[in-house]
């Protein structure tokens, strides 16, 4: 498969190597790798909605007149006709019953802010396609999923409901959205300001494009969390690959890498980039979901799951065979928490969904991140930013080139100032914070950061072991959010 794997590898946290593969951090965005039956998770709050809405396939051109329906979950059991609000989740890749239940804070402060919640599906995503079944056997299919084309189903769907709900006419509306969602949170705010408030973007790394931050900010971020949860921990990492390069050389060391990393295929030598890129994947997803309690999102994991790897890479300068002893103690953490796997499967680091190939086309168009390692600063093996073996990779699959200049085009780069009331929230331990907004721009496009925070963590349910930062978090996202609600009434009772 070769390194072109670690870009089209990393489809968004949604599933396997299922198609041409994407570099693990790319793979990671969205909301990472959803389960294929999403409604088995459990329920943050059982009583929504489940709806449809009509929407045009095409919003910019006049020439189709083709629809689908759109799925969206609404739920009002702390909605007030007066002086109320919505909360609009901009759904990201992937089914939107999966987000809705992984987003606990909007159930948590539905209360407070006598909100109606709205999750909306993305389009391509969940049951949200454009052509049905067909929706990903055509490219020209494909030329609809787009960032520009999702916000505008967002706007339509918002329409719609302040036109048929009773209430819900005069009342206003707050995106929320966490990675790529909260991506789409904060352009709905910059394109249709006069549609929501304001909006909060929890790890929504609008900055990852072009060079608007260094290429390899987002695997520095990961080796970090490793040499702050042991003190040799990254390291050991960092020598595992010539560790393996070496075993691997031979017949006999390519049977015994299978058998002590357990894996349930034998290597061929053939294999060896793609078990690299997998293990790397492994790393980046624990980051991405170093959660200070047990949770269950990508994989049955323990509390701080990276602390629980490190306990197993303590020492760097063992042999190879013991290195990689110790580095499948440290992967069976994130594999086999519970104990119940037989062995180790290297086309799988979570759960396949449909999400993957809406994403690895994304990938391949607009969304076009920039992500290399060298070595020194990182724990990886060194690895330069190829666009043209991105584009040729895309090509091959898609049938399409990447351009990488269109989302800083269409939505400003870091040129953003004359924007207002979003809310751009970040983990010190999640690496997409790497490629956010980190610190204020104005007074009211504010950043918030959380020292002991991964991906979107406020975005999660509140749990007795949530940190200090992530509570003061959540207070100052909420006082925003009452702010911005009352300063659209204040305004409506001037108007009239």
């Amino acid at each position: 498969m070769g390194r072109r794997a670690l870009l089209l590898l990393l489809l968004s946290f949604l599933a396997p190597w299922a198609t041409k593969a994407l570099r693990p951090a790319l793979r990671a965005l969205g909301s990472l790798h959803l389960p294929t039956n999403p409604t088995s998770l459990p329920a943050v709050a059982k009583n929504y909605s489940v709806l449809y809405f009509q929407q045009k396939v095409d919003h910019f051109g006049f020439n189709t007149v083709k629809t689908f329906n759109q799925r969206y979950l609404v739920a009002d059991k702390y909605w007030k006709k007066n002086g109320g609000s919505i909360l609009f989740y901009t759904g990201n890749e992937g089914d939107i019953i999966w987000f809705c239940n992984n987003t606990g804070f909007m159930w948590d402060v539905a209360e407070e802010l006598k909100a109606m919640l709205v999750f909306a599906e993305h389009r391509y995503y969940g049951e949200s396609l454009p052509f049905g079944d067909n929706s990903f056997k055509d490219s020209r299919h494909l030329n609809f999923l787009t960032s520009e084309q999702a916000l505008a189903d967002f706007a339509e769907l918002i329409k719609h409901l302040k036109r048929t709900i009773p209430g819900a006419e005069n009342q206003p509306v707050i995106a929320i959205g966490g990675s790529y969602g909260g991506m789409l949170a904060a352009w709905f705010r910059m394109k249709y300001p006069h549609m929501a408030v304001g909006a909060l973007a929890a790890s929504a790394p609008i900055w990852q494009f072009e060079d608007l931050v260094p290429c390899g900010v987002f695997m520095k971020i990961v080796t970090t969390d490793f040499r702050k949860s042991g003190p040799y921990c990254s390291e050991s990492i960092r020598r595992s690959w010539d560790a393996i390069n070496r075993l691997s050389n031979t017949g006999s060391g390519l049977q015994w890498l299978t058998g002590a990393l357990h894996l349930c295929s034998p290597l061929t030598s053939q294999d060896i980039q793609h078990l690299k890129d997998w293990i790397s994947e492994t790393w980046v997803n624990l980051a991405m979901v170093d959660y200070p309690y047990a949770s269950n999102f990508l994989q049955p994991l323990p509390a701080w799951p990276i602390k629980v790897v490190c306990q197993y890479l303590k020492n760097p300068n063992v042999s190879d065979s013991l290195l990689l002893q110790n580095i499948f103690q440290a992967l069976n953490v994130y594999y086999n928490y519970s104990g119940q796997v037989k062995c180790l499967n290297i086309s799988e680091t979570a759960t396949s969904s449909l999400g993957t190939l809406g994403w690895s086309y994304q990938a391949c168009t607009e969304v076009v991140m920039p992500f290399c390692t060298n070595g020194v600063d990182d724990m990886f093996e060194p690895h330069s930013w190829n666009l043209k073996e991105l584009s040729d990779e895309c090509f091959e699959q898609w049938g399409v080139r990447p351009r990488p200049s269109w989302i800083t085009t269409m939505y400003g780069g870091k040129n953003i100032s004359s924007h207002t009331n979003i809310v751009f929230s970040n983990g010190e331990l999640d690496p997409w914070s790497g490629g956010g907004v980190t610190k204020d721009i104005t007074d009211t496009l504010v950043a918030v950061t959380i020292s002991e925070g991964a991906h979107h963590l406020d975005l999660r349910a509140k749990n007795a072991l949530d940190p200090t930062s992530v509570l003061l978090a959540r207070a100052l996202e909420v006082r925003h959010m009452k702010n911005w609600i009352r300063d659209f009434y204040d305004r409506a009772g001037k108007q009239h």
